[in-house]
This record gives structure tokens, sequence and C-alpha cells, in this order.
């Protein structure tokens, strides 16, 4: 792939270091075509000293490996990772069907907080700028039988904290304190301000 440079009759090319179609999705929706790139960073080889933390460490690598790439020349590149902080722990995507069930039940009828980190990288100028968003949500209390059926869908196992907000568990989601992409994967109103500290504006970037 050649190096993505800009002409003066098109919009700086953005690349999303993230495999995530939510993420994709929400950026299509705002107006942005961003080329994907997957950067193949093990995320259970990262450790910081909060959730929050983590989520940012997360996505810095992210963005780090994807903008070291020559396909990524010329680019802003993005990267974001999410998890939930509930008890103080960063919770991420379940291992099994099991530990899916388990978190459900124990997150029913309480409030945890949805960490993304948000990394973004100008290859052109080598700046970078990162901060991590938070909101909090509240869960209801489904079944045991609905919990069964959220499981088996097979959906709480490709998402951080077992739930989204765009899927089948928004039924079991009470309310949000925050902004809501950031559950769904990336906030749009913190990428704005990302992408401000680099002069960059988000319209300029519109397609």
């Amino acid at each position: 792939m050649a190096p993505m440079t800009a002409t003066p009759a098109q919009p700086r090319a953005l690349v999303l270091a993230s495999a995530s179609p939510a993420r994709l999705n929400l950026l299509r929706q705002a107006g942005l075509a961003p080329h994907v790139i997957v950067s193949g960073v093990d995320e259970d080889a990262l450790t910081a000293d909060s959730p929050a933390e983590l989520a940012l460490v997360l996505a810095e690598a992210k963005a780090a490996v994807v903008a070291a790439l020559p396909e990524a020349a010329g680019a802003l590149v993005v990267g974001c990772d999410s998890v939930l902080e509930l008890d103080g722990e960063a919770l991420g995507k379940p291992a099994d069907a099991e530990e899916a069930t388990a978190r459900w039940k124990s997150m029913r009828g309480r409030a945890g907080v949805l960490r993304t980190g948000h990394c973004v990288i100008d290859t052109g100028s080598g700046r970078q700028v990162s901060a991590t968003a938070s909101t909090t949500v509240r869960f209801g209390e489904p079944t045991d039988a609905e919990v069964a059926a959220y499981v088996a869908s097979g959906e709480p196992l490709h998402v951080a904290g077992a739930f989204t907000l765009d899927g089948r568990s928004a039924p079991f989601i009470d309310g949000i304190d925050g902004d809501p992409g950031n559950v769904i994967g990336l906030s749009l109103p913190l990428l704005r301000s990302l992408l401000g500290e680099l002069g960059v504006s988000i319209t300029d970037l519109w397609t």
C-alpha cells in the first residue's frame, strides 16, 4: 500500500488502529472515512496502575504500532481501547461464556465506569496527544434466563465489559452519565479536542 498523503482537494488521511466495527461506524456517522489498520497489540501483555491508565496505555500502544507502518505515513492515526471499571478492576472482553455469565450476574443493579483511552498521532509531524474519557453506566437487573440468552448470542464475548450500548444488551442498561459514544467505543467530542491540539479541525476531515 502506498503512503497515505493528501492533495489540496482531499482531507488528511485518517487511520483507525482498531478492529472494532462500532468505532468505525461512529466515525463514519460523523462524516469521516478512516482506513482501518489493526495493530495486533497483545492487550494482556500490558499493565497499568488503574483502569483509566490501562485504557490509555493500550490506546497509545495500538496507535504507536500502526503509526510506525509505512502505509500510515502522513496520516492521522487514532488508537482507542476500552475497559469497564468495577470494584477498582479493569474488565475487558470476557474469556468465555462462563466468565461473561458471571460478569453479568455481578453487574446487575450496579454501576460501573466505562473508560476509553484515546490516542492520536500525527505521523506527518510526529506529535502525539492522548486522554481517557469516562462514562458511568447503570446496569439493570436482567433475569438469569435473559443473561443466559444474551451470553448465548455471542455478543458479550467481543466487547469490553461484556456489554454494549448499541447491541442486544441495550435493554439491560438503565442509563448512563456521560458521552454515549464513549460507551460504544469512541468519544467524538474528545477526539475533536485531541485533533484540535494537533491543529486539525474535525470538519476538515469530513468527506
